[in-house]
């Protein structure tokens, strides 16, 4: 049983009278699409966030798609954002008819490196796509700045950074939308899938919620410009409402769990050896995953499988390197840093309730496999 799976069953042991709560509440209510579950939790995800809107969608991916096509990126445009992330992120980008323009990231924290996005600009740039990746905000000040200059939108990937900051700023609030994911396994994570898009422009919010209803506008059946089918559902809904109140509990336990590594396995880092998660100055982690560098990861994932230890990596194929991605014309060495990490990083188990047996278990089969190299 996957690390991923282990999670979910875990929690559902712990919250399965609130969770079924929510699903007899919403069968029961007589109203099982956009209704009072999926308003209240725009409303309330709206409000954590200090921002006036949030529109609700089926998934994270469609949460990118459609939150680009609100701010105007469609054909012939060009998003800039990075091929160290999810394949998502690229794939909405596409789905919009514009072409991904990748630049690499940054060694410390794996995160876009803003030094390289304006070198990135084109004519036909419309967008930022910045990635949150792993639970940590990118540098977004130098990214405004660029944005400014070149009358660029951003739109944040937030789909591992639910509840991260800034200084002081919550990941989200920092462009001109924000999209979220809230698959399963996510820092706030539904029963299914689901997404959402924040913004602070009414205007943006309401071509998210034509976008999201086949491009309707408030009278059904007449479609201002073709859209899709894309709601939150309601019973998601009425589940993430319930979660949201426990989110920073949430966030305090993976910073638990985060520390408990630290403390376990801090020795041994070092150039050359184990690579610990580096926070920035200024940011608040959030820990969506645990990643660690090696540069003998491949032999450390294998020698651990003998101790029954099964870990993920996030990603090992960087997005420009993939067959579907073909057509852009990359070639292996484009983005020496995102391609050095593919081969190098691995996460550890990260959830809320990771039990400290486990996690020790987790550290002492590391240290020994690390002591064996």
């Amino acid at each position: 049983m996957t690390t991923r799976v282990w999670s979910y069953l875990h929690e559902y042991e712990q919250e399965k009278d609130d969770i079924l709560s929510a699903v007899e509440q919403v069968f029961s209510s007589g109203q099982l699409v956009l209704g009072e579950s999926v308003r209240g939790f725009e409303a309330e995800f709206a409000a954590y966030h200090g921002l006036p809107h949030c529109a609700g969608v089926d998934n994270g991916t469609n949460a990118l798609k459609l939150g680009l096509q609100a701010l105007g990126v469609g054909p012939g445009d060009e998003v800039i954002t990075v091929s160290n992330t999810a394949a998502p992120t690229v794939v909405a980008i596409a789905g919009t008819g514009a072409t991904p323009v990748f630049v690499d990231v940054r060694e410390e924290d794996f995160l876009i490196d803003p030094g390289q996005v304006e070198a990135a600009v084109t004519p036909r740039t419309k967008a930022l796509l910045p990635v949150h990746l792993y639970g940590q905000c990118v540098d977004m000040a130098p990214l405004r700045a660029v944005a400014e200059r070149h009358g660029l939108a951003i739109l944040e990937d937030c789909a591992q950074a639910h509840g991260a900051r800034q200084h002081g700023k919550l990941a989200g609030t920092m462009g001109d939308a924000a999209a979220f994911s809230f698959y399963p396994t996510k820092v706030l994570g539904a029963y299914g899938d689901g997404g959402a898009v924040v913004t602070a422009s009414a205007d943006t919010d309401e071509a998210m919620r034509q976008l999201r209803y086949y491009g309707m506008a408030k009278v059904y059946y007449v479609v201002r410009s073709p859209g899709h089918n894309a709601r939150l559902d309601e019973v998601q809904a009425e589940i993430l409402r319930r979660k949201l109140r426990r989110l920073d509990a949430y966030i305090a336990a993976r910073n638990a769990v985060a520390r408990r590594y630290e403390e376990g396995l801090g020795d041994l880092t070092g150039p050359g050896g184990l690579l610990l998660p580096a926070t920035n100055p200024g940011n608040t982690h959030v820990y969506y995953v645990y990643v660690v560098r090696h540069p003998l990861r491949d032999k450390i994932i294998e020698a651990l499988k003998r101790h029954d230890i099964a870990l993920n990596i996030s990603y090992p194929w960087p997005v420009h390197t993939m067959s579907g991605f073909r057509h852009l014309g990359h070639r292996e060495g484009d983005l020496p840093t995102t391609e050095r990490l593919a081969r190098e990083i691995f996460s550890l188990p990260m959830y809320p309730s990771l039990s400290r047996a486990t996690q020790d278990r987790t550290i002492e089969a590391l240290r020994e496999v690390l002591a064996a190299l």
